[in-house]
């Protein structure tokens, strides 16, 4: 079994003003693949480090299955590590690297053997088990590094940040590699990153954490379409989701949301996930994805609730176009994505929809969402 237990888990540095991880309460399953995400200095991979062992807890209880690891030293947590750097021994071999674990333990040599190829076989290196990781392209080093977990039979895989050091395709290939990985061994695997591709394409569930914070526990899925805050709004998805300040009115039954000379009707549905119910005349703020922007041929009236934009960007991208404009009511610049042969030219003012069934609101002051799921 593979459980961990994280109950109110601080990390207070010497000194520091703040705690680096504050209040971090989470249930693992076992056989799960939980990745923790957040931008640098969030706390993702100290976190990491309190349940390998390698950082010292400052409060809280932190159990693996239904014990109590708190002052257990991380060679008896019956976990292994997976770092940035790989950590492989420059002067050993790949064999001896997978097998230099084993044989601290005095692993019979038969089995040694047995436990190295079975790993190689799996990770597809048996033609590299002679060669020293000089000799070895950066994605078969990474596979080294995780045979060397593998060959260990753990019942946690930790992995910090493993794949920052890979060009974008290999970094690619190999998030299909760990995911092969972890449905083949059914062991549970706890990785953290700050790239949110690799988080919402791998992990069955994924904590979203902000300056030592959790701020969201959930599926991928569910953290797109629900998030719970305005930072995980933003956080999730590429490019970012569009955040707009408005002022939702209630005319003839019906709610707008208006920014400078725009007013959006707001699907009924949506309206009725409105947790409030005093929000007229109110300011919130707007979120709405690239994906749910469209681009119509009409012109843009307040009366017929499409937004007048100008266009100031085209970021081509071969299967798509990301079109960058200004308009009026909004700060910064509103993104929405365009079929690849749009007839669209800088400079342009076009009429775009608002998906309206998509849209995010959130409280001003709070960040937090005002929306049901």
């Amino acid at each position: 079994m593979g459980r961990i237990s994280l109950q109110h888990i601080y990390k207070i540095y010497p000194g520091a003003t703040e705690p680096a991880v504050k209040d971090f309460t989470l249930e693992i399953h076992d056989k799960e693949f939980v990745v923790f995400v957040g931008p640098s200095g969030c706390g993702k991979s100290t976190t990491l480090r309190m349940i390998a062992g390698l950082e010292e807890i400052s409060k809280g209880d932190l159990y693996i299955d239904d014990r109590k690891v708190n002052k257990v030293e991380p060679k008896d947590r019956d976990i292994a590590m997976v770092f940035q750097n790989y950590a492989l021994y420059p002067y050993m071999t790949v064999f001896q690297n997978m097998s230099f674990g084993l044989r601290l333990r005095k692993v019979p040599k038969k089995e040694i053997e047995q436990k190295v190829l079975k790993a190689a076989k799996i990770l597809g290196i048996e033609e590299y088990l002679d060669r020293k990781p000089k000799a070895l392209s950066g994605g078969q080093r990474q596979r080294v590094a995780l045979g060397r977990a593998i060959v260990r039979e753990p019942k946690v895989f930790l992995l910090d940040e493993p794949l920052s050091n890979l060009d974008a395709k290999m970094r690619a290939q190999m998030r299909t590699e760990i995911i092969k990985l972890h449905n083949e061994l059914q062991t549970t695997f706890v990785y953290v990153t700050h790239d949110q591709t690799e988080a919402m394409t791998m992990g069955t569930r994924i904590v979203v954490m902000k300056d030592g914070v959790i701020q969201q526990v959930d599926t991928p899925d569910n953290l797109y379409d629900y998030p719970t805050n305005k930072f995980v709004a933003g956080f999730i998805g590429t490019p970012q989701m569009n955040f707009i300040d408005v002022t939702l009115i209630k005319e003839n039954e019906n709610t707008y949301a208006t920014f400078g000379k725009n007013k959006v009707k707001l699907d009924e549905e949506t309206v009725k996930r409105i947790k409030i119910s005093d929000y007229n005349n109110h300011q919130f703020v707007l979120g709405i994805r690239p994906e749910d922007i469209y681009l119509e041929d009409e012109k843009a009236t307040r009366e017929n609730g499409l937004v007048e934009a100008k266009v100031k960007v085209l970021e081509k991208l071969g299967n798509e176009i990301l079109v960058y404009t200004n308009c009026s009511g909004k700060d910064g610049e509103l993104v929405f994505r365009s079929k690849p042969r749009t007839n669209i030219y800088e400079d342009d003012v076009i009429s775009l929809r608002f998906d309206t069934k998509q849209i995010h609101l959130f409280d001003f002051n709070t960040e937090e969402t005002i929306l049901t799921r």
